[in-house]
C-alpha cells in the first residue's frame, strides 16, 4: 500500500486528495472489507474476453457476486460509452447507495484506478482501487500472476 494514507473502517485511503478516488488498496484489505462489510462491492472492470479465459473473482463464500461492468471493448481497446451509466444501473439493482465501499478491479490496477476516478467524479464517494489488480504486473519473465494481486494471494477466483 502507499505510505502516507490513513485508514477508515479498515480500508487505507489514499493521502492525496487530489488523487480523484479515495485511494489503492491492497487485494486482502479488500477482501477484508468485502467479508465484513454489507454494503462493500467488487466491480470487475475487464472485459468478456478476459472474464471468460482469465476468470472471476469469487465471493460466493460471503454471499455476494462481483459486479462486472467492462471499462473498455475487446478487441478494440476502446473505452466503452457510459460506463458510468452501467455502473449506476448495476448498482441500482442490488440497492447500492453512493456512499458504499467500491473496490475496482481490472488485470493490473490500472483501468481500475482510471474507473474508480469516474465513479467518483459521478458522486460515489468511496471508490478504492486494488493496486494490483487481479493477475497483476508483468514478471521478469513476461507473465502475470505478481505477487499482491488477487490470483497470487490466493483469493477465490474461477475460470470457465
Amino acid at each position: 500500500m502507499t505510505a502516507g494514507g490513513s485508514w477508515r473502517r479498515g480500508v487505507f485511503m489514499s493521502a492525496s486528495p487530489t488523487a480523484g478516488y479515495a485511494g489503492d488498496v491492497s487485494v486482502k484489505a479488500a477482501w477484508d472489507e468485502l467479508s465484513r462489510s454489507r454494503e462493500a462491492v467488487l466491480v470487475d472492470v475487464r472485459n468478456k474476453v478476459e472474464w471468460a479465459y482469465v476468470g472471476v473473482p469469487l465471493l460466493a463464500d460471503i454471499g455476494k457476486a462481483p459486479v462486472l461492468v467492462a471499462w473498455d471493448d475487446y478487441p478494440s481497446g476502446e473505452l466503452v460509452p457510459d460506463f458510468v451509466g452501467r455502473l449506476t444501473a448495476e448498482l441500482e439493482k442490488q440497492e447500492t447507495g453512493k456512499d458504499a465501499p467500491l473496490f475496482f478491479i481490472c488485470r493490473s490496477g490500472i483501468r481500475s484506478r482510471k474507473a474508480a476516478i469516474a465513479a467518483t467524479a459521478a458522486g460515489y464517494m468511496r471508490c478504492y482501487n486494488l493496486e494490483h489488480g487481479f493477475e497483476g504486473k508483468l514478471g521478469l519473465d513476461r507473465h502475470r500472476g505478481t505477487a499482491g494481486s488477487w490470483k497470487a494471494e490466493g483469493l477465490p477466483w474461477a475460470q470457465s
